[in-house]
């Protein structure tokens, strides 16, 4: 998808500050937090909404979630605990349509992040 900032941001048009990578998975902070560590999660592959997700992308969901786990051990949440989010659609809080996970932790978090 040319026009959507996470492809570009995957393609390495724009910059970010990656926390993860590997051939199928980016990982990088979020430029506006709203925990002390904020990571978000996309597949290279552009996937629009979590309900364009098919039986196809089963192990691109298991690359994404892998990455997690390898997000809070790098970030030093693994063992107090963090959150993981995935919003879909307008209504659902989705803003950038492009298949994406928050990881948010750093601190004891508050129902207002659910």
């Amino acid at each position: 998808m040319k026009d959507c900032i996470f492809c570009k941001i995957a393609r390495g048009d724009i910059p970010s500050n990656t926390v993860y990578e590997n051939d199928k998975v980016l990982a990088f902070d979020d430029i506006n937090p709203m925990a002390p560590v904020h990571v978000i999660v996309i597949p290279k592959k552009h996937v629009a909404t979590l309900l364009d997700v098919i039986p196809e992308h089963v192990d691109m969901m298991g690359d994404i979630f892998s990455a997690v786990t390898e997000v809070a051990r790098i970030k030093g949440i693994d063992e107090k605990g963090f959150r993981t989010v995935i919003n879909c659609n307008e209504e659902g809080g989705q803003v950038i349509f492009h298949l994406h996970l928050h990881v948010l932790g750093g601190k004891k978090l508050q129902d207002e992040l659910a």
